[in-house]
C-alpha cells in the first residue's frame, strides 16, 4: 500500500502536491491526523520551519507551544532519537506530563506513532500520525514499517521543497558507486551486492558509503531516493 503514496511523495513538485501525499498517506493507514516536519539551516544562522500537516485551527496554539513542547515525552523522544515511538496516555503519565495528554486529547490526540531523522548539515525531518482510536498492537509494527518507509521519501520531497529557490549541484558517482546503489534499490545485502558485482563484501560497503557521503546521506535507502530525484538511478 505504502509504495503508491511513497511515489507520489516523490513526485511532488509543489507543497500541495506533497500535502496531497501525506494526507492520503495519512488515511490510508486510519489515521486522522497527520504532521510532516523538517528543520533546515537558513542563511542568517537561524533554522527554516517547513510543515505540512492537518492540525485543527483550534489546535494550533498548543501544537506550537515552546514551553510545553519542552516537556512533552513525545517531542524529546523524538529529538533525541530516530528510532519510532508508539504513544498513548501511558506515555505521558510515565513522564509526568498528564495534564500535556488530557489537553491535546480534545482534540483527538489520544494515540498516535512517531519518527524522526536527524540528517547531516543539522537537516531534522518529523513524521507524525495521530489518532482518537487505539492502535492494536498486532498492527502496530506493520504500522511502524509503512510509516518508515514512507518517511524516507517524504523527507528527500519536503527537504527538496524547502530549499526550491537554491541550486542544488548533482554529485559525481563512481560506477561502482551507481551500481551499489542500484542493487540496494533492489533489495540486495552488502554481501550480495557484492557477490553479484564479484567483489568483496568490504568493498561493496565502502562503495555504498562513498555514494551515501556524496549525496549528503545517513541511511543507504535515503541514498537511494535521493539518487532517483538526481537521475542518476533512471
Amino acid at each position: 500500500m505504502a509504495n503508491r503514496h511513497c511515489e507520489a511523495a516523490l513526485a511532488a513538485s509543489t507543497v500541495a502536491d506533497l500535502r496531497r501525499a501525506v494526507l492520503e498517506f495519512a488515511a490510508s493507514l486510519g489515521f486522522r491526523t497527520v504532521s510532516a516536519v523538517t528543520v533546515t539551516p537558513s542563511g542568517d544562522g537561524g533554522f527554516h520551519y517547513m510543515s505540512i500537516d492537518n492540525n485543527p485551527t483550534a489546535y494550533e496554539e498548543a501544537y506550537y507551544n515552546q514551553t510545553d513542547a519542552r516537556r512533552d515525552p513525545v517531542l524529546q523522544h523524538l529529538r533525541r532519537r530516530s528510532v519510532p515511538i508508539l504513544w498513548n496516555q501511558q506515555t505521558y503519565v510515565e513522564a509526568g506530563c498528564a495534564e500535556l495528554w488530557e489537553a491535546q486529547a480534545l482534540f483527538g490526540y489520544r494515540f498516535g506513532i512517531a519518527t524522526a531523522s536527524h540528517l547531516p548539515h543539522a537537516i531534522h525531518f518529523v513524521l507524525g500520525l495521530d489518532t482518537d482510536i487505539p492502535i492494536r498492537t498486532t498492527d502496530a509494527n506493520r504500522l511502524i514499517a509503512e510509516m518508515q518507509l514512507f518517511a524516507v521519501y517524504a523527507q528527500e520531497a519536503i527537504i527538496a521543497l524547502a530549499h526550491a529557490n537554491s541550486t542544488s549541484t548533482r554529485p559525481c558517482l563512481t560506477h561502482r558507486e551507481r551500481e551499489a546503489l542500484l542493487w540496494t534499490m533492489e533489495g540486495k545485502t552488502a554481501w550480495e551486492t557484492a557477490h553479484i558485482l564479484g567483489i568483496s563484501e568490504r568493498t561493496a560497503t565502502e562503495h555504498m558509503k562513498n555514494a551515501m557521503h556524496k549525496l549528503n546521506c545517513n541511511s543507504k535507502h535515503q541514498a537511494v531516493v535521493k539518487a532517483i530525484k538526481f537521475g542518476i538511478l533512471g
